[in-house]
């Protein structure tokens, strides 16, 4: 249960990232779209991903996550990557609105991983894959928003 709540919780997280996206935006509407779309494919996984958090091993899943899920969210942060600078350096998760709730929710994200992994085997193994393709999913969403956004990422300083 504390698994599949924790997925909910990161969806909705996901939806609140979203709801800022006309927010000071600076791309085209293909780009828009395009980000759109793929951030709510990976809202109606996160359900399938639920789905099977919440059914006992040996059941039949209504849905399920596939190796394709995982190839999909893989292009997608190539995609995105690939147009972006190197980090060279630690970010600080901040910048746009909607980036800012990205990274909020790739943090979510990771302790469903960490829920997962306390299951010891009692889930798909590519359950635990997908969730953690879908952190630098999120990671990497984050900081393309914030490529289009008048925000600057804010590098990490190390205190002495």
């Amino acid at each position: 249960m504390e698994a599949y709540g924790t997925c909910d919780e990161a969806n909705a997280m996901v939806g609140f990232a979203l709801s800022h996206l006309n927010d000071n935006l600076k791309w085209s509407i293909k780009e828009r779209k395009e980000f759109q779309e793929s951030v709510e494919i990976v809202q109606n996984l996160l359900f399938h991903v639920g789905s099977e958090l919440a059914t006992p091993k040996g059941k039949n899943v209504a849905w399920q996550i596939s190796e394709k899920h995982i190839k999909d969210l893989e292009a997608k942060i190539d995609e995105w990557d690939n147009q972006l600078e190197p980090l060279k350096q630690f970010i600080l998760p901040s910048g746009h609105p909607t980036a800012a709730a990205l990274h909020n929710a790739r943090t979510i994200v990771r302790r469903a991983e960490r829920i997962v992994v306390s299951l010891n085997g009692e889930t798909s193994p590519t359950v635990l894959t997908y969730l953690n393709r879908l952190s630098d999913y999120l990671f990497v969403g984050a900081r393309y928003v914030n490529k289009f956004s008048s925000y600057e990422e804010t590098i990490l300083k190390i205190q002495k």
